[in-house]
């Protein structure tokens, strides 16, 4: 402790000479709460059927063994997850990862009593939840759901849609806070397509019969994706589509670092959305080549995004959740490797001596403030991302590794 508190009496006194207020840094961080996605811990099957197969332009690789098969393992792995992360964070749920106690519930019969076991649980956790309509992995999911020429099919999915609106009502409304529902599908095709504008007309009018209804206890996230695989060649819902019924409709627009082209920067489209949008809510993930969901970490691309967010002092208005699933590592790992590396980016951009290079920017000083950004990326924030965790009481540095290896050797070593 005295060496962390030496470090990081150090890391403070050089921050001050730049005009950076780490104690604020770090308070400023504290209120940072990421949506931790459920998914990682079981490849994105959920409690639906027993067979799990995922469909509909998502693919989860690897086969690391120890996943978990039912929601008290899913839970147990979560609440491992928790306690190796400072802060306190909200954890995002997926349909098809309901109570449904052993018996099929179709989707468009859905309802809260399916979830009110999430709830208790969140609630006693400290937890708050987000919630996910489920397009994917379905009989009539196929390559079109809300944008389906078969009214029938668009029907059920629209049910579907409206149920999860009052699920996401109903978990706001428990936790005393506005539950963030996310609303995507995967609607494309494989190949040549001559009817763009009638499948995004029928998603439209789809999308404005399911927001009917104004609910007071939750947010409604529209995303967007580049496309999906066996629909590289055309997506209905893309970000062309939402951003522009996101702003029309006044609705959250959902940015998904990996459902973007490689070349694109997510970073620099948060100070053009945030204009034209209540809110951004941010899926965080790592695409290397395609959208494959890889653990996040402190690269670039995360980092800028960060950044981004910090200096348009848009913390309050953008929502941080993860969402990648690699099933090729352990999963409990998975999860905290890349919430840390999230949380650390953020400390990074609350920790720029921002103002001082606002004030070189304004005067034309680009030499300046080219060599302060560069200066900026050696300063001593390790030693107080270090503090942060030993006053939040979770493992300093990698100690979290340990603890993992434990969690696997008691607990996911045994599932088979």
């Amino acid at each position: 402790m005295k060496q962390l508190q030496k470090a990081y009496e150090i890391a403070a006194e050089r921050y001050a000479a730049t005009g950076v207020d780490t104690e604020k840094a770090l308070e400023q961080l504290r209120q940072l709460s990421l949506s931790l996605h459920c998914w990682q811990a079981d490849d994105v099957t959920g409690f639906e059927r027993p067979d799990g197969t995922l469909s509909g332009g998502i693919q989860a690789t690897g086969n690391y063994p120890g996943k978990a098969r039912n929601a008290e393992e899913l839970r147990a792995d979560i609440i491992r997850v928790k306690s190796l992360l400072p802060g306190s964070h909200r954890l995002s749920l997926h349909e098809i990862y309901g109570d449904f106690g052993g018996k099929f519930v179709d989707r468009d019969e859905v309802e809260p009593a399916h979830f009110a076991g999430w709830m208790e649980w969140a609630r006693e956790h400290g937890l708050k939840l987000d919630f996910n309509s489920t397009s994917f992995s379905h009989p009539k999911s196929g390559d079109l759901t809300l944008a389906h020429p078969d009214r029938s099919i668009r029907e059920f999915w629209v049910e579907h849609t409206r149920r999860c609106r009052v699920i996401a009502e109903e978990m706001g409304k428990a936790q005393g806070d506005p539950c963030m529902m996310n609303l995507w599908v995967h609607d494309g095709s494989k190949d040549a397509t001559v009817n763009r504008y009638l499948y995004r007309t029928l998603l439209r009018d789809s999308l404005d019969r399911i927001f009917a209804d104004s609910l007071p206890h939750m947010r409604d996230c529209i995303e967007a994706k580049l496309f999906g695989i066996g629909l590289e060649s055309y997506t209905v819902g893309s970000y062309d589509f939402y951003l522009g019924y996101g702003v029309s409709k006044g609705k959250i627009v959902t940015l998904d670092t990996g459902h973007f082209h490689l070349t694109e920067s997510v970073a620099d489209k948060i100070s053009a959305v945030l204009l034209f949008v209540p809110e951004i809510m941010l899926h965080v993930s790592r695409p290397i080549r395609w959208d494959s969901d890889h653990v996040v970490i402190m690269n670039d691309d995360i980092l800028e995004l960060a950044h981004e967010i910090v200096r348009a002092n848009a913390l309050s208005r953008v929502r941080v959740g993860l969402d990648y699933f690699d099933a090729s590592i352990n999963r409990v790992g998975a999860y905290v490797i890349g919430a840390r590396a999230t949380q650390k980016c953020f400390l990074r951009a609350l920790l720029e001596p921002l103002e001082t290079l606002r004030a070189y920017e304004g005067k034309g000083q680009y030499f300046e403030r080219l060599a302060l950004l560069e200066e900026a990326k050696a300063l001593p924030w390790n030693a107080v991302w270090d503090m942060f965790c030993e006053r939040e009481g979770v493992p300093v540095g990698d100690a979290f590794i340990a603890s993992v290896q434990q969690y696997e050797r008691d607990v996911t070593s045994k599932r088979t």
